[in-house]
């Protein structure tokens, strides 16, 4: 059984509101429309200290009463992160220690080994969870490869796996559904996401076949990824199926 905050996620998959920018300003509007999570990018908020990290984190917690999830996106996996390795991990650990710090961690399975580790001790002794994504921007890769990624992401202690393509094909999207559906399925907590266009159902559809987490948008900006649709409409959406 996994939980981010009270969310039991083998109950309900959860609808994640991604904070790209006005960190309050937005999480207020996310919580109004119907996000039962807030991820906080902390790459793209241009957070670089942990006092600014810890007292945006504890308004926003405040304010709203959703859980929270931190991620401080590396270049490689499409972050913004401008810095040092062990800073940007460091970060990470110095939040998890906080009372009123995040429920959540989503760090790359494609890190050094080191430093991803230490994230996720500090995660799992600070009682939280630990989600460890990859992404592949432009591709999707082998039905064999996904399974693979997502193993590997459970080995690397895991108690949610992440992973997003992107499909070039809906060969490709129904690929990727048959890795969510042989996953969750079989009880495992698996996060799973088609970008762009071609994909852009999945963050509808995923959830039915054994995704624990969709991601939406609050405001139109231009740092939202292709695909990722308006947390309402994706409630909405996802009510009309149940």
């Amino acid at each position: 059984m996994t939980h981010i905050g009270p969310l039991d996620l083998k109950k309900k998959a959860a609808i994640i509101a991604v904070i790209l920018e006005k960190p309050l300003e937005t999480s207020k509007k996310a919580a109004e429309i119907g996000a039962d999570i807030l991820e906080m990018r902390l790459d793209l908020l241009g957070i670089r200290d942990r006092d600014t990290a810890a007292e945006t984190i504890r308004k926003v917690k405040s304010e709203t009463g959703l859980p929270v999830i931190i991620t401080n996106r590396s270049y490689i996996e499409g972050g913004k992160w401008n810095g040092q390795e062990a800073e940007r991990i460091g970060l990470i650990k110095d939040l998890l220690t906080l009372r009123d710090g995040p429920d959540a961690i989503d760090i790359e399975l494609s890190i050094n080994k080191d430093e991803r580790d230490k994230a996720i001790e500090s995660a799992k002794n600070n009682g939280k969870t630990v989600i460890i994504s990859s992404h592949d921007f432009s591709k999707t890769p082998s039905f064999m490869e996904m399974k693979a990624t997502i193993e590997n992401a459970f080995m690397a202690g895991a108690d949610i796996a992440k992973l997003a393509v992107m499909p070039r094909s809906m060969k490709n999207v129904m690929d990727l559904l048959r890795v969510t559906l042989d996953f969750g399925g079989a009880g495992r907590e698996i996060c799973t996401i088609a970008m762009g266009d071609l994909g852009k159902h999945t963050r509808v559809i995923a959830p039915f076949y054994g995704s624990v987490l969709t991601y939406a948008s609050v405001e139109n900006t231009i740092l939202t990824p292709s695909g990722q649709l308006p947390v309402d409409k994706l409630k909405k959406i996802m009510e009309l199926l149940e």
